[in-house]
C-alpha cells in the first residue's frame, strides 16, 4: 500500500487539493447565499443581470430587467417580451469556483497562481455576462431553438474556455510546466 501512496503522490495531492478547495469554496459561497433572506436575489446574481441589461441596452433600448417581486429571479425582457430568467445558477459562480480549484491544485508560484485566478474568472465572469445577453437575442429571434442554446450550444463554449485555461494554466505556469 505504502509502494502505491508513494508512486500516486502527485496525482493524490493533485486530487486532495482540488476536492479540499472546491468544498472550502463551495461551503464559503453557501454561507454567502444563506445570508439572503429566502425569496431575494444575492449580489452576485443582481451584478450579472444588471451587467447583462447594460450590454444589450447598448444595442436596443427596449430591454429591461425585472426582479421578481416573490421568487429569487430577474426576468430579461426584450422588445417587451419576457425572454430569460437570470437565477442564481446563472451567475457563473460555480464554474469560477470549479475552475480556481483546479488552479489552485495545480499551483505554481502564489504570484502567478492569483494573477491567473483573478484574470480566468474575470474572464468567465464576462463570458458568462455575454452568453445570457447573446443568449437573449438568439432566443427573441429562434424560440424553438431554446434547448439547443441554453443547454448545448452555451455550455459548449464556456466550459471549452475553461478548458483552455486550464490548458494554459498547466502548461505556461503550474509547477509542471516546462
Amino acid at each position: 500500500m505504502r509502494k502505491y501512496l508513494i508512486r500516486y503522490k502527485p496525482f493524490l495531492l493533485f486530487l486532495g487539493t482540488f476536492f479540499f478547495t472546491y468544498i472550502l469554496l463551495t461551503f464559503l459561497y453557501h454561507f454567502f447565499l444563506d445570508s439572503y433572506e429566502r425569496g431575494n436575489v444575492d449580489a452576485i446574481t443582481r451584478l450579472v443581470a444588471q451587467n447583462a441589461d447594460a450590454v444589450l441596452s447598448g444595442f436596443d433600448k427596449t430591454v429591461f430587467i425585472k426582479e421578481d417581486s416573490k421568487e429569487p429571479f430577474f426576468t430579461l425582457y426584450f422588445h417587451q417580451k419576457g425572454l430569460v430568467r437570470i437565477v442564481e445558477g446563472c451567475n457563473g459562480i460555480s464554474l469560477i469556483i470549479l475552475f480556481i480549484s483546479f488552479v489552485v491544485a495545480f499551483s505554481g508560484n502564489l504570484k502567478n497562481t492569483l494573477l491567473f485566478i483573478f484574470g480566468g474568472s474575470l474572464l468567465i465572469y464576462v463570458l458568462n455576462v455575454l452568453r445570457i445577453a447573446i443568449l437573449s437575442v438568439l432566443i427573441y429571434c429562434f424560440p424553438s431553438q431554446l434547448h439547443l442554446l441554453h443547454a448545448v450550444l452555451f455550455p459548449l463554449i464556456i466550459y471549452s474556455v475553461v478548458f483552455m485555461l486550464w490548458i494554459v494554466w498547466i502548461n505556461k505556469f503550474s509547477k509542471y510546466a516546462k
